[in-house]
């Protein structure tokens, strides 16, 4: 279930906001410039789907925020416990970093936590199926995939480097609850 945490970025043990309603959750990140939405699965995803079936599967959602952001490509990314990778990846997006380029992902399956370090405020968005974020340029982040993930999300680009991390060298990531400390 999608979740809203906001804390006050110096007090990470008390949160300000604590909500899992979807309407309310839109509501508090519209109003710091972040979109989003909750999608209506278009039909079952089978376990063994490529990533075409799946682009196929929400192509006019997909052609929608395309033309709304102008993003110029989408792929598809798929995460699993015993991917080789997984924990230098998961280490990769933990700290706090910015984009030039607004970061956009849309939850196909399974979970991921997005916090948003913004003004002085922290946004610990759990994002689970069928919801999309559109984090804007230039905003503080981090991201967390969790110790064993098990997620597949649509990205969308726009630019052909794709995703390209700026590390602000703060600290803060670590002093909020992990995916798995939630």
């Amino acid at each position: 279930m999608s979740q809203l945490k906001v804390f006050a970025d110096q007090n990470p043990n008390n949160a300000l906001i604590d909500t899992t309603d979807g309407e309310q959750i839109t509501t508090e990140l519209n109003k710091v410039g972040v979109l989003f939405e909750r999608w209506a699965a278009p039909g079952e995803i089978a376990d063994d789907a490529t990533q075409e079936d799946i682009l196929a599967l929400y192509q006019d959602d997909i052609d929608r925020v395309k033309a709304m952001g102008g993003y110029q490509t989408v792929d598809v990314l798929h995460m699993v416990p015993t991917h080789p990778d997984k924990d230098a990846m998961r280490q990769k997006f933990l700290n706090e970093h910015r984009h030039h380029e607004d970061e956009v992902r849309f939850f196909v399956k399974g979970q991921g936590l997005f916090c948003l370090h913004i003004d002085d405020k922290v946004y610990q968005v759990l994002c689970t199926r069928n919801d999309l974020i559109s984090v804007p340029a230039n905003t503080p982040h981090w991201f967390d995939m969790g110790p064993a993930p098990e997620f597949t999300a649509l990205r969308f680009f726009d630019n052909v480097e794709g995703w390209v991390p700026h590390w602000t060298e703060s600290d803060i990531a670590g002093k909020f609850d992990r995916l798995d400390q939630l």
